[in-house]
């Protein structure tokens, strides 16, 4: 497989959340009790499955190790069919810049941070390569701050 130049890779930019399911998702992460705001992800995983911001947050908020790589791989996995319905051919950006992008590479973030508590160095690895591949200006810190 021939690896295309890096200016003629594709900017991928994933659809905009709804707008109820953005408030919704606000409102969950104001709550002081933690039970409270996982309960909030929940349902709203529930109400849209396809919702990644929400996985990610879930991910963050999880009891555990176990729980937040679970939580994690379903919206990795969820924002690989996300990103293939936007045109992504297993090559291209998905940046941080784009705010409809941010829920994928949270989930990908965590499901880093996951792996490595469990011990998942190859995997680890993996994730770190394909966060510099998606966005080639990826900082970590970003996703502390948003």
């Amino acid at each position: 497989m021939t690896e295309l130049p890096l200016a003629d890779r594709a900017d991928v930019v994933l659809p905009v959340v709804a707008a109820d399911l953005k408030d919704a998702l606000e409102s969950a992460l104001f709550s002081d009790d933690p039970e409270a705001e996982r309960e909030a992800l929940s349902a709203l995983v529930a109400a849209d499955p396809a919702f990644l911001e929400a996985w990610g947050r879930l991910a963050e908020v999880a009891r555990d190790d176990v729980e937040c790589y679970a939580y994690a791989r379903v919206g990795y996995h969820r924002g690989l069919d996300a990103l293939r319905a936007a045109g992504w051919g297993g090559t291209g950006y998905c940046r941080w810049e784009h705010p409809s992008n941010r829920g994928f590479l949270r989930c990908l973030t965590a499901l880093r941070s996951a792996a490595a508590a469990l011990g998942e160095t190859d995997e680890v690895e993996r994730i770190g390569h394909f966060l510099h591949d998606l966005d080639p200006d990826w900082d970590d810190s970003v996703v502390d701050r948003s």
